[in-house]
């Protein structure tokens, strides 16, 4: 079967196509799914470009959606020809006890998605939505994901809230799209103004240019007649989190997801806790909130927004796009 492997030092010259022996029959309790799709997220540019250390020979990519193609004894969950969407952390089945490390996720602990077949446990995935595609199930182990329990599981998100989501990427893109559905107002900031109408058509109610209003927190209070938003997606970290803090309302939850501006930072302390906002940090979600998002999603009638799509051997020329921040949603590799 065909694959991808980081050889070390790492860098996108040196993702390799290899050809590998396929897995044999599943072992008890296990499922061989045919990957058909992966989707680019940071965490997965950071194992590519080393900053991950991941060993020498690794498989990246912790999204995968595919089909199953045979299934071990004793499984009973799953069947051929089911369509299957894999777990990030596939150890977190439920609860609170959650996953402080990467040494059990694909792609980067261990061997991930970029190759035709795997033979993994059960709990490793989840059905996909029905009527999904495999490229807009690949979406939701990652991002998708991480935008549900930012909104739904710690947000508690209600109809009439107002949300705040910073960037065009797949996660905010994918808050969008899900509060929309909840029946929230919805604030999003960008500094293009292509990415303004699209942002626009798929249900925003305001547009806010970071660039033109780099004191955005006040624009976000002007916009709500002082209030803030009720939950903010930040996705930016140490270089956005002030402006967030000032944007959310009193009371209000900030899911800290990102750390494209860095990985620390000073925090406005007084601010956040004079306004007793709740700043809740979160690495995507459990098994069984994937298995909640996946019967929410089947009632919804949108799709995720896929930007682009590349064969798996353009594997380096997908990571160089996502490089350029120039990418509305998600980037797919399809197999």
């Amino acid at each position: 079967m065909k694959a991808i492997q980081l050889q070390q030092p790492a860098g996108l010259d040196n993702l390799r196509l290899v050809d590998m022996p396929a897995p044999g029959a599943p072992a008890a309790g296990e499922i061989q799914v045919r990957i058909h799709a992966s989707s680019l997220n940071y965490h997965d540019l950071g194992v590519v470009t080393g900053h991950a250390r991941a060993e020498n020979g690794r498989i990246p990519m912790s999204d995968g959606a595919g089909v199953v193609t045979a299934v071990g004894d004793g499984v009973t969950e799953f069947a051929p020809g089911d369509a299957v969407v894999s777990c990030f952390f596939p150890h977190w089945q439920s609860g609170r006890v959650v996953p402080t490390t990467f040494q059990t996720v694909p792609g980067d602990g261990v061997d991930g998605f970029a190759r035709e077949r795997v033979n993994m446990p059960t709990e490793a995935f989840t059905l996909a939505p029905n009527g999904y595609n495999h490229e807009e199930a690949a979406t939701l182990t990652t991002a998708g994901l991480t935008a549900w329990r930012a909104l739904v599981v710690d947000g508690r998100i209600q109809a009439g809230d107002t949300v705040l989501v910073l960037g065009t990427g797949g996660v905010s893109i994918f808050a969008l799209q899900m509060a929309k559905s909840m029946g929230a107002r919805v604030i999003a900031t960008t500094s293009s103004e292509a990415k303004r109408a699209r942002l626009l058509a798929l249900g925003a109610d305001h547009i806010i240019n970071y660039k033109d209003q780099p004191e955005w927190g006040d624009a976000v209070l002007a916009a709500t007649d002082g209030r803030g938003a009720d939950i903010v997606v930040e996705v930016g970290g140490p270089g956005t989190l002030p402006q967030s803090i000032r944007a959310c309302a009193p009371g209000g939850h900030i899911a800290l997801i990102g750390v494209l501006t860095g990985i620390a930072g000073s925090v406005p302390t007084l601010e956040l806790m004079r306004k007793q906002q709740t700043l809740r940090g979160l690495i995507v979600g459990s098994r069984e909130q994937q298995q909640d998002m996946v019967r929410a999603l089947e009632n919804f009638s949108w799709r995720p927004v896929i930007d682009s799509r590349y064969p798996l051997e353009q594997i380096a020329e997908a990571f160089a796009h996502q490089i350029t921040a120039s990418h509305f949603g998600k980037i797919c590799l399809h197999y």
